[in-house]
């Protein structure tokens, strides 16, 4: 069953699937819902708080006071506005050394949080950990596979999102035609589609002769206990959208949720999504 576990939870879908997935093994679990960030209807129905996201003091009061073994940190938050930020005593204290690491870049910035929570004595765990039927299995998920003609948009865009996770720049690129199309950065994957689907018709591939590929991999520096990529049906749609025959991403280093509908939307739309 495994340590209690606290959930520091921020937006978006990976934070409820965890918490789902700890009631369904029987785990206990403790939610404190991050304001302006973590879905807080979806949540509700976990034993949880609200706290801010400089409030320090009061996650590990909380968790210690719910007898938290682990934490995982999962979900979406954006990078914080550090002068507009409301920290509470311990929160202070952090608060330059947090502004230091985040200088040197987002994984920085996370790795110095991961520290953090380790230093109260917390177990951190990925949301791999937590619930390992999430990652993305090697080979073709659904009925659809990349042939011959799509390897050198898949390796030309593996290559690309390498050296842009290098940087700390994105972990998303996407190629067709052995064109860049696209880089993913601050704006988050499912942007950087609809950015995609915009750009005149010649680049793009179409719902009856799709080409290129979108490819997520993990930054070669960054924590992956806090920051694997994430897939999802809206993924998809975009993929979709933007003409593509398909994605490719790292087996075992991207999490898929809700995968009954990622892998019938691609079969339906006619994309492959694969685990190399």
């Amino acid at each position: 069953m495994g340590l209690k576990l606290g959930l520091v939870a921020g937006g978006g879908d990976l934070p409820v699937a965890l918490a789902d997935a700890c009631t369904a093994a029987g785990r206990p679990l403790y939610v404190l819902r991050l304001r302006g960030f973590a879905d807080r209807a979806g949540l509700a129905r976990f034993p949880g708080a609200d706290v801010g996201i400089a409030e320090l003091g009061h996650i590990f009061e909380s968790l210690r006071e719910e007898g938290c073994g682990a934490v995982c940190l999962a979900g979406q938050v954006k990078r914080p506005d550090f002068a507009a930020l409301k920290p509470d005593l311990r929160g202070l204290r952090s608060l330059p050394a947090a502004i230091a690491a985040a200088r040197k870049g987002d994984d920085a910035l996370l790795r110095f949080l991961v520290a953090e929570f380790e230093g109260e004595g917390f177990v951190v765990e990925g949301a791999d950990q937590v619930h390992a039927g999430l990652t993305l299995p090697p080979g073709p998920l659904g009925r659809h596979a990349p042939g011959s003609e799509h390897q050198a948009d898949l390796a030309q865009a593996l290559a690309a999102a390498r050296t842009i996770g290098a940087l700390d720049i994105g972990q998303a690129v996407v190629v067709a035609g052995g064109v860049v199309l696209a880089v993913e950065a601050q704006e988050g994957t499912d942007a950087m589609l609809a950015r995609c689907a915009r750009l005149p018709a010649p680049l793009l591939g179409t719902a009856q002769a799709r080409r290129g590929v979108l490819v997520k991999w993990p930054k070669p520096i960054q924590e992956r206990r806090v920051d694997l990529p994430t897939l999802g049906p809206a993924t998809v749609r975009g993929a979709a959208a933007a003409g593509l025959a398909g994605i490719a991403a790292e087996a075992g280093g991207l999490l898929v949720l809700e995968r009954p509908e990622v892998i019938a939307a691609a079969d339906r739309l006619g994309l492959f999504v694969v685990g190399l």
